[in-house]
């Protein structure tokens, strides 16, 4: 019998710090989390996460590094949540990146033991390719895979994100994650550039499942961003497409009255 009780959210189990339960506008992502690295080396230069882990950015940006005695760790965790029976997906990551520039093999692991305890798991990324050696690994019925897009053009993202792989890259990727029938969606956060994302949609709706779409709230380039107009013309786009989206909070102050707008929808093909 198991020691461990829930907390209030009934998805997480407290004492665990491996698989949490995010918070704040991390939470709008998914129920649970886990981030196997500390860095990243992608050197998206609006990055918040150095501030978090209290890292310089050049510590941060020099590339990940895998979590001491990680593998056992989530291990432990991923016992006590077969054990209140917690099938949910948990997302890695917030705080690094699961397909660095640098060794990810780790996640590889991280994957397989997460399924072996009986959790699904979604992966974020903007490694584009780099995931495609464990498309093996996620199942239809189980599993997400999700990329971070902020343009569709390469010298912005050269520019913005310049380890990560290009987004022509991220979008082949996402084909190829939903060509093998695994449930794709794609975070429009930070929104840079309205017009970028707006493109992002009409490029990739055809492959990707879900849109969750966001705002920048820490970039003075975006301060004068008419973010009521955004909102309007991206919930008639995705409307007018008939694809699935989230608008995060930030952005709901400016949804028509009663707009169904569901913080979690089923992330896998049933």
């Amino acid at each position: 019998m198991s020691t461990s009780i829930l907390n209030e959210d009934q998805v997480s189990v407290k004492g665990c710090s491996i698989i949490y339960a995010p918070k704040g506008q991390a939470g709008e992502y998914a129920p649970l989390a886990a981030n196997p690295y500390r860095g990243c080396g992608h050197q998206c230069a609006y990055c918040y996460v150095p501030a978090v882990l209290r890292m310089t950015r050049t510590e941060f940006d020099a590339g990940a590094i895998p979590r001491n005695n990680y593998l056992d760790l989530i291990a432990k965790d991923g016992r006590k949540y077969r054990q209140h029976g917690i099938t949910e997906q948990v997302m890695l990551s917030f705080t690094t990146d699961p397909y660095h520039p640098t060794d990810n093999t780790l996640t590889r692991d991280v994957l397989k033991s997460l399924a072996s305890h009986g959790l699904g798991f979604c992966t974020l990324t903007k490694g584009g390719q780099r995931a495609l050696r464990d498309i093996d690994l996620f199942r239809p019925d189980r599993d997400a895979f999700a990329s971070t897009l902020t343009s569709s053009d390469e010298a912005f993202s050269q520019k913005w994100e310049r380890g990560a792989a290009l987004p022509q890259d991220r979008m082949d990727t996402l084909r190829a994650f939903h060509d093998a029938g695994i449930f794709t969606w794609v975070s429009l956060e930070p929104t840079l550039d309205c017009e970028s994302s707006i493109d992002i949609v009409r490029r990739t709706h055809e492959y990707v499942d879900l849109f969750k779409i966001g705002r920048a709230n820490y970039l003075p380039m975006t301060n004068n961003t008419d973010w009521e107009s955004y909102t309007h013309r991206m919930v008639e786009l995705c409307n007018e497409l008939g694809v699935r989206h989230y608008i995060k909070k930030d952005l709901q102050q400016y949804l028509p009255h009663g707009y169904y707008n569901p913080l979690r929808v089923q992330q896998f093909h049933a």
